[in-house]
């Protein structure tokens, strides 16, 4: 097996890597909103357990909350009404706790949605989905709202982390638009999305895999546009 590390081609794409991030364009929320009705705002796992408290909470995923805040205020300006929060409340013997540790079981604090959120005026009209997986689209629940709203061709995407339930999120709904033939547009704003870090040294100390946070977060960003989501720095 060839090592990645000595491959030119690496070295390049990381290099083309770096400066497509440091070129990311912003998109203005008054044009995008035009027809506001036509636009919903989708947020996953914006929780306790991911930006506070818990195995498997974050820093660098609790600096994304005041960003979403301001965009879905913002939004709820400019008229946008759909507002969807997909959330992690697992069962307490979720199989997916083989694979992490054991993180928002239902009726903990850790599910619950983050405070700031709550503090909007216009919470209660949010629309909440519970899932069980870092996938969102299994949501049968989420599934059958975007079939409901027929009218909606714009997703913003926001939340985390970047590369397992935003990535998930992102893509279901680009790849439902394409099996379904939608001319659906899906937009994730970068300072609205993050992913957590964990270096290889502190990987091995506790047996887990590696997670260069910031590699990671650039890496899927690039995999999500590569497939049809138009990533920019922001929505102003």
């Amino acid at each position: 097996m060839v090592s990645l590390i000595d491959q030119e081609g690496t070295k390049e794409f990381l290099s083309y890597l770096d400066h497509w991030m440091s070129e990311l364009p912003e998109l203005s929320l008054k044009i995008l909103a035009e027809n506001p009705e036509k636009v919903a705002i989708i947020s996953v796992d914006v929780i306790q357990g991911f930006c506070y408290q818990g195995p498997l909470s974050s820093p660098r995923v609790a600096g994304i909350v005041t960003p979403i805040v301001e965009l879905m205020k913002a939004g709820w300006e400019h008229n946008i009404r759909h507002i969807l929060l997909c959330q992690d409340t697992h069962d307490p013997q979720a199989v997916e706790f083989s694979s992490w540790p054991p993180h928002c079981v239902r009726g903990t604090d850790e599910a619950q949605t983050v405070e700031e959120f709550k503090q909007l005026p216009f919470f209660n009209q949010f629309v909440l989905f519970e899932k069980n997986s870092i996938a969102s689209g299994l949501n049968k629940d989420l599934q059958a709202w975007t079939q409901k709203h027929p009218e909606v061709d714009k997703y913003i995407v926001v939340g985390d982390c970047t590369d397992l339930c935003t990535y998930q999120l992102a893509m279901f709904l680009r790849l439902d638009a394409n099996e379904r033939q939608l001319q659906r547009e899906v937009f994730l704003p970068e300072n609205c999305t993050q992913t957590y870090d964990m270096r290889v040294e502190t990987a091995k100390e506790i047996g887990a895999y590696p997670h260069p946070g910031d590699f990671l977060h650039a890496l899927f960003l690039y995999h999500m546009a590569l497939n049809g989501v138009t990533v920019i720095k922001s929505i102003k």
